[in-house]
């Protein structure tokens, strides 16, 4: 799944998610957690669920809500019968949180007759601080996990500082927890999604925060407007002369696959290389990606 620019909607506006739906968007989370009140949860659920079971082919992601809430199970009942392509697993504290997901949505998937793991996973390490000292625990934990999510929002209030300083930048523990975001996912063979730029209508704003974080590793950033699709995926979409390096690496370790380094074009060529080709070519959403 292509995951440059994964666009929230409310799951309780219908009138949001058909645009989300209709957008650019690599895929549309469908939120059941930050953007509906409490009182609205439950009554919630079979919205979404038409939601996703009305737009087949479309890659739907469904935020429920955490673990430690009261509605995580019943979203979980409510959402894995409609198959969304993934869950987001807000507020993720830790392997433990994962490790029971991939069980809850395991007995959910054999009881709606689906093939175990076929629901992907995307979790949201970084939003506490004691999320902090589990980000080392993610790798091999479950096998449907395809992405970490940082997020500089929600943890800015438990480490009292806030998500950015006047500069754009970040304060030096989120600066932290970003960097061991990526370390985290790189250790685990999968990718990582950026926070939001929050200021929609700072386009200039998103075009330089999406470069820095593509020059950092990510794939991708969460979104929260429309308006930021198309930046986010222009910026997050390789360039066509890293698409054609890319091919050349691959074809290369192809036609020498018994080889551990060799000459392409005048520079040495490894298995580094092809790990890093293989990451344009699924960024770029091409076959042998």
């Amino acid at each position: 799944m292509r995951l440059r620019s994964p666009l929230f909607a409310p799951g309780d506006s219908i009138r949001k998610i058909e645009k989300a739906v209709a957008s650019a968007a690599d895929a549309v989370i469908i939120d059941l957690e930050d953007s509906v009140a409490a009182s609205a949860k439950e009554a919630t659920r079979p919205a979404v669920v038409a939601a996703v079971e009305g737009n087949r082919g479309r890659k739907i992601i469904v935020r429920v809500n955490p673990r430690s809430t009261p509605w995580y199970l019943g979203d979980l009942a409510a959402i894995i019968p409609s198959r969304p392509n993934a869950i987001l697993l807000p507020k993720c504290t830790g392997a433990d949180d994962l490790r029971a997901l991939d069980h809850h949505m395991e007995v959910l998937e054999v009881a709606s007759g689906f093939e175990v793991g076929s629901i992907q996973v995307i979790a949201l390490v970084t939003e506490t601080a004691p999320s902090l000292f589990t980000l080392g625990q993610y790798a091999g934990v479950a096998a449907r996990l395809i992405a970490l999510g940082f997020g500089a929002e929600d943890i800015s209030g438990d480490l009292g500082v806030p998500p950015r300083r006047a500069d754009g930048a970040y304060p030096a523990p989120i600066a932290a927890a970003r960097a061991t975001t990526l370390a985290a996912a790189g250790a685990g063979g999968i990718v990582a999604i950026d926070t939001p730029w929050t200021d929609f209508r700072d386009p200039a704003g998103l075009r330089a925060d999406a470069e820095n974080a593509v020059a950092d590793g990510f794939v991708g950033k969460f979104l929260i407007h429309p308006d930021q699709i198309e930046i986010a995926n222009e910026v997050f979409s390789p360039s066509a002369e890293q698409v054609v390096w890319a091919e050349k690496v691959l074809d290369a370790f192809a036609r020498n696959p018994d080889a551990g380094v060799f000459a392409l074009d005048g520079k040495m060529i490894d298995r580094p290389h092809f790990r890093l080709a293989s990451r344009i070519l699924a960024s770029a959403g091409l076959a042998g990606g």
